[in-house]
């Protein structure tokens, strides 16, 4: 690996600490912030023991895992699954859990390449629609000089043939990268992420779905307030009315009906 490796490397190189996740409707939290989740990822590659994969999951992932039992287990065994939502903090708050803020994916992403800028770990843009990797690569490029983008690769909107995804795979892996920053969007990136573990030599595979938009400046984002109060499916919904309506509307009524009978549940008799 042509990496420039800190004399802090050596320390990354402990014992995992215990897991601390909550549960939502079945499916396991991390109870982890932006600054843990960077030092965890630093901490994989310096292993280099297998591919890793992160979750960046809301309540479309949470709801999609309530009719899909193969997506939720996905999702349990993902080795990070971070909350990228306000109302999963304030689940985490109301169970006791001092959560701070969501892992937005969009600033998980920046927040990686402006701690690790200088130490030349390489990335590879797997997804986004034609022209989307190529402008977030130079976009990422110009904010944070030193990023190495190893490769990119915008997929069909169709499942790709067997040969095809030999192909990718073999694209991604001659690109020798630490990271694979996945946006097709949940629950594809998740699916995807998991089905190519044991192919892949990258030491993470991220799912970050819109970030690949919003950092490329394609998408435009929510302004800080309405992302800190639980407000940003509103500005998207009205962005993209079309496409958000039932992930919004129609998921967002479902996950608190979830949520509704989860607490019954719990709370009934014996």
């Amino acid at each position: 690996m042509n990496h420039v490796r800190s004399d802090a490397s050596a320390s990354l190189l402990q014992t995992d600490p215990p897991r601390r996740r909550f549960p939502v409707l079945g499916v396991p939290v991390d109870l982890i912030q932006i600054p843990g989740v960077v030092a965890q990822i630093e901490k994989w590659i310096c292993e280099r023991d297998g591919c890793r994969s992160i979750a960046v999951t809301g309540i479309h992932g949470v709801t999609e895992a309530q009719h899909d039992p193969a997506y939720k287990m996905i999702l349990s065994i993902a080795d990070l699954v971070v909350p990228d939502g306000m109302p999963l903090v304030w689940l985490a708050r109301l169970n006791g859990h001092k959560l701070k803020r969501r892992v937005y994916g969009p600033e998980l992403m920046l927040a990686f390449l402006e701690s690790t800028k200088e130490k030349g770990y390489r990335h590879f843009l797997y997804g986004g629609a034609p022209g989307v990797p190529e402008r977030l690569a130079e976009v990422l490029r110009e904010r944070f000089p030193g990023t190495v983008i190893a490769g990119i690769y915008s997929p069909p909107f169709r499942d790709l043939t067997p040969e095809e995804d030999a192909q990718i795979v073999s694209r991604i892996n001659d690109a020798n990268p630490d990271i694979v920053w996945v946006g097709l969007g949940a629950p594809k990136q998740e699916r995807w992420m998991h089905r190519h573990r044991d192919l892949l030599r990258a030491a993470v595979t991220i799912g970050v779905g819109a970030a690949f938009n919003i950092n490329a400046r394609i998408t435009k984002q929510a302004p800080r307030w309405m992302r800190e109060h639980g407000l940003e499916w509103l500005f998207r919904l009205l962005q993209e009315p079309r496409r958000l309506w039932r992930r919004y509307l129609v998921q967002g009524s479902q996950f608190v009906i979830y949520l509704v009978l989860d607490f019954l549940r719990f709370r009934r008799p014996a």
